[in-house]
């Protein structure tokens, strides 16, 4: 996993310069520590995330999380199992949205470092993906992954949110555009 996580962050071209300070950073972290794509990890860990979005970029799929209380996308923490970030966040969008059939495009969009109190607190240095829901899919809630689960217009975000969650769904609807 942590090879993966590596060659994902080694490769990947950042979209502007605080994107590739973040990517630095990432890179940096899993040089100091071997263990930095685990949970246990508590200076911090990689995760990783996917906005879902319809196939013209339109609309999002947003889950209001449980204990953050913000309405975000989905994703989370690589598991032993996991060999791929890519397959973390495929893995993570299929689980909370309950929709069939994804499809993840290869590269992330945009990386996110943040703080959460997993652990007692630490950094998740998120690296994010979108994925493409197949035409007409409809999201099914697991009341155990969220409180909340719905489609959105990509220009009109519901609140609770963050700035964060915003410029990934932007960045995967132009994504899924350029893919269509």
């Amino acid at each position: 996993m942590h090879t993966d996580a590596r060659a994902v962050l080694t490769s990947w071209t950042a979209p502007d310069a605080a994107q590739e300070e973040l990517r630095r950073t990432y890179l940096d972290h899993l040089d100091r520590h071997p263990d930095g794509v685990w949970r246990s990890c508590q200076p911090g860990h990689v995760t990783a995330s996917a906005a879902i979005v319809d196939p013209d970029g339109s609309r999002t799929v947003l889950t209001l999380h449980r204990k953050i209380r913000l309405w975000l996308q989905t994703g989370g923490h690589c598991e032993p199992a996991d060999t791929a970030l890519a397959a973390v966040a495929l893995r993570e969008a299929t689980e909370e949205s309950g929709i069939a059939d994804l499809r993840l495009l290869p590269d992330p969009v945009r990386l996110d470092r943040h703080w959460v109190g997993c652990g007692g607190g630490t950094w998740h240095l998120d690296v994010q993906y979108a994925a493409i829901a197949p035409p007409g899919s409809e999201p099914v809630r697991d009341p155990e992954e969220s409180d909340g689960l719905a489609w959105f217009p990509v220009d009109a975000i519901p609140e609770p949110t963050d700035t964060a969650v915003r410029a990934l769904v932007t960045a995967a609807a132009a994504a899924a555009r350029r893919a269509a």
